[in-house]
């Protein structure tokens, strides 16, 4: 866990996936009990960029082609499904309506799945750097100055 608790009253933003909701690819959730104990008593939002974007539940598994999250914002780089659609739309519309929600609601702080290709986060605490594991809502979350938490969750 992160080692300052933020504030007790300020709102968080979870991945659905990682508070039970079954918004996986494939149906499944990926609940992190862990977590939930972590941010008791505090404010969750919680929600799935993919299925903000329109995309079904379950549906194909996804990649990033050429490069991170941060590329497909800028244009550089696709999201494609496993029976080769581009999905590249989708994604950018749950990044933006996910940085919508939070900004309206004053969230600084995201807690998001590790190696989604929405949520995933490359950036790893110690070093600051990123690598192409950084989803799109990720990457502008961060971009916008959201502090991102990447948890693995309970599968």
């Amino acid at each position: 866990m992160p080692s300052r608790r933020p504030p007790a009253g300020q709102p968080v933003l979870v991945s659905g996936c990682l508070v039970g909701i079954p918004c996986r690819y494939d149906g499944r959730d990926c609940r992190d009990p862990n977590l939930l104990k972590y941010l008791a008593k505090r404010p969750i939002l919680s929600l799935c960029p993919e299925q903000l974007g329109g995309l079904p539940t379950p549906r194909p598994p996804v990649r990033i082609v050429g490069g991170s999250g941060t590329d497909v914002l800028a244009g550089r780089a696709r999201v494609l499904d496993s029976e080769g659609r581009d999905v590249t739309a989708k994604f950018l519309r749950g990044a933006e309506l996910t940085w919508k929600i939070t900004k309206l609601l004053g969230i600084k702080e995201a807690f998001l799945k590790a190696g989604s290709p929405s949520c995933g986060s490359g950036k790893q605490e110690k070093t600051m750097t990123h690598s192409a594991l950084e989803g799109v809502t990720a990457a502008l979350l961060r971009r916008e100055g959201v502090r991102i938490i990447a948890r693995r969750g309970g599968r």
